[in-house]
């Protein structure tokens, strides 16, 4: 099965991401990883340092002659921004005060993982939480979880994302949202991505992303931050994959983790999700019909899933990301050292990275949906999987 790590900090001389489990056999280039870096250094509302790190990869280990082998897959990623100041990065990772660092950081920023991540490690200066638990580290994140993403694109399975709303600007139900993707599902998943990316705020409907554009301004004008939500479809995933057996199986449960593991994220939803706690059973629930020799829904409000399994129609996932809390005009915190209480720092940040935050969430759920198909129709070769994948669509059809 697929898992990954990654490791560095954000302002250190690069990220390094190691990826397990991948059968040998799938056609991989630095330069497939590089699409989705790209998208995700795109979107407006970003910060400064967008305008200098242009993310690439590069593959050390598990592949040869454009096909993994295999083995582990190592990447690195330097830090550009780091020849600017090499010769300081280990002064900012040293205590200050004696000549030997920079003064440590002692303002914790509320919203940040800085208090907590001080009260857990024992630190007496926040500057080791804030480099490891940057949004940075998700640069990696994408680029390890591309590579999923790809093995996924052999089956004909495609993830695309949209933004649903960004502040109070966004659709106003469910419905309305179905109409605009029902024709680009139809192409798939990535069409919906592809019309998406033509916005810098990753809105379908033009109206509206100009509108969110305008909310933007607004914020940053009053030194504010946004957030919003988005929804990633997926199509081409057959029928059956994931489990009702065991709770740690459970595929929408796997699929919530992997979006909740992502800085800012605050929520996440199926389907109608909390919508279908407002409805009666029968606005909520998909008919079941025989149609073209199998059996299909005559809805989607499911999502895709039913008893934590794939019904064959496309996924539908819905995240929920919290304002940036790093802003221009400050919060109230109290200094770690004299109790006093403090304005916040500023350090360079977005004012809303929700568009950018999408491709993130496309890309982290490849792994999960990765393991649930190889769960099923599992190899140590792309080939071979192939083989069991087309034996059972055509038991199927026969049937």
């Amino acid at each position: 099965m697929i898992r990954y790590l990654t490791a560095g900090e954000s302002h250190g001389p690069e990220i390094t991401g190691i990826v397990e489990g991948v059968p040998a056999g799938v056609p991989l280039t630095e330069e497939e990883i590089a699409e989705q870096l790209e998208r995700r250094q795109k979107g407006y509302g970003r910060g400064g340092r967008m305008a200098f790190e242009k993310d690439r990869a590069t593959i050390t280990g598990g592949v040869r002659f454009g096909k993994t082998i295999g083995s582990p897959i190592s990447l690195r990623m330097p830090n550009r921004a780091y020849k600017k100041d090499d010769s300081n990065w280990p002064k900012v990772m040293a205590k200050g005060g004696d000549g030997d660092g920079v003064e440590p950081v002692t303002l914790a920023r509320p919203g940040h993982a800085d208090l907590t991540g001080v009260q857990k490690y024992g630190f007496d200066d926040i500057r080791p939480v804030i480099e490891r638990s940057s949004a940075r580290e998700t640069a990696m994140r994408v680029a390890c979880c591309s590579i999923a993403r790809l093995f996924l694109k052999q089956f004909g399975i495609e993830i695309g994302a949209h933004v649903l709303n960004i502040g109070s600007v966004g659709y106003e139900s469910w419905d309305q949202v179905r109409k605009i993707t029902a024709p680009l599902i139809q192409k798939g998943a990535e069409e919906v991505s592809h019309q998406a990316d033509k916005s810098d705020v990753r809105c379908l409907d033009r109206s509206l992303g100009k509108a969110m554009r305008e909310e933007i301004k607004k914020r940053r004008k009053e030194g504010s931050s946004l957030g919003g939500s988005y929804e990633i479809i997926v199509t081409g995933l057959p029928a059956g994959l994931g489990s009702y057996v065991h709770w740690d199986r459970k595929l929408d449960g796997e699929i919530a983790r992997s979006i909740m593991s992502t800085q800012a994220m605050k929520g996440v939803e199926i389907g109608l999700g909390f919508e279908a706690a407002r409805r009666p059973g029968h606005q909520v629930h998909d008919e079941i019909m025989w149609e073209d020799d199998r059996y299909q829904r005559r809805t989607n409000r499911a999502g895709g899933l039913e008893g934590s399994v794939t019904t064959g129609m496309p996924l539908i996932i819905r995240g929920a990301m919290k304002p940036i809390p790093t802003m221009i005009k400050p919060l109230k915190t109290v200094d770690m050292v004299t109790k006093e209480e403090k304005d916040t720092r500023y350090e360079r940040s977005d004012v809303c990275a929700l568009p950018r935050a999408v491709v993130v969430a496309e890309n982290v759920i490849a792994p999960v949906l990765a393991n649930a198909f190889l769960e099923k129709f599992g190899g140590d070769s792309l080939d071979e999987i192939k083989k069991r994948y087309d034996r059972e669509v055509n038991r199927k059809e026969s049937n």
